[in-house]
């Protein structure tokens, strides 16, 4: 389980977030929303120990993980993807995957250096696991191909695989959805929820297309100016006055 109480931040005068709450359960699937600049990636940046919070508290199955660097997060089970998107470019499609996978070996100096039979059995294994992964959006047969060469689609989908191959407990989606078109996002739509079921993690979703957010999440926490407006089932949110306004800006009185 996520458990955020009351997290915060500020930067000079201006309050980017301000006691956010979250508890997330195990294989949960979440959505934050919001209008643009309400504050939604710096929470990721602050879950995640790209941005330090001034203020509450953040665990993870009972591990404070409040002064981790992103790293540590990683390895206590947190993974990420991100709004603009952070593949290594001149590497190959498997070589991006097996990468993250190293977080979880710890392979000896003089192993490696020898190439003993325990390094090539590992390696081995990483390289199964990221083929595995990669088959979860048919990027198998391309996995000798520069992650540069893929269409843009297709790296948002790496970024989800390479993040699956940390092994997290939680998976943080920023914005999966976006430059796909509608037949795409339905298969993301459908994928995303493969990868909750497969793998046992909960997801929490940032994502501007409010009908793929609508469909697959089970809560949704709705931030506006860095304050929870809002937090509920979709349909909750879909009636709420304070989220249309938020979205459609508030109307008016008659004259």
């Amino acid at each position: 389980m996520l458990e955020v109480k009351d997290l915060g931040i500020s930067f000079g005068g201006l309050k980017a977030v301000q006691n956010f709450n979250l508890t997330l359960p195990s294989a949960g699937l979440y959505g934050l929303i919001g209008p643009n600049g309400a504050g939604k990636t710096t929470v990721f940046n602050l879950l995640t120990g790209i941005y330090q919070p001034q203020t509450g508290s953040l665990s993870l199955n009972g591990k404070n993980l409040l002064g981790c660097k992103p790293h540590e997060v990683t390895a206590a089970g947190i993974a990420r993807t991100f709004q603009n998107i952070r593949l290594f470019p001149n590497l190959s499609i498997l070589d991006n995957v097996r990468l993250a996978g190293q977080i979880r070996i710890r392979p000896k100096l003089v192993s490696t250096f020898l190439r003993t039979n325990g390094y090539r059995e590992q390696e081995a294994a990483l390289k199964a696991q990221a083929m595995d992964l990669l088959e979860i959006f048919d990027l198998q047969d391309r996995a000798e191909d520069l992650a540069q060469n893929l269409s843009y689609g297709h790296q948002r989908r790496l970024e989800i695989i390479r993040a699956l191959a940390t092994k997290p407990s939680v998976l943080l989606l920023d914005e999966p959805a976006a430059g796909l078109n509608p037949q795409e996002k339905l298969a993301l739509a459908q994928s995303i929820r493969q990868i909750r079921d497969r793998f046992e993690v909960a997801i929490l979703l940032i994502e501007h297309d409010m009908q793929l957010v609508m469909d697959i999440c089970e809560r949704i926490v709705v931030l506006d100016h860095g304050v929870t407006i809002c937090e509920g089932t979709p349909q909750t949110v879909q009636n709420d006055e304070k989220v249309i306004a938020a979205y459609l800006g508030a109307i008016a009185d008659d004259a």
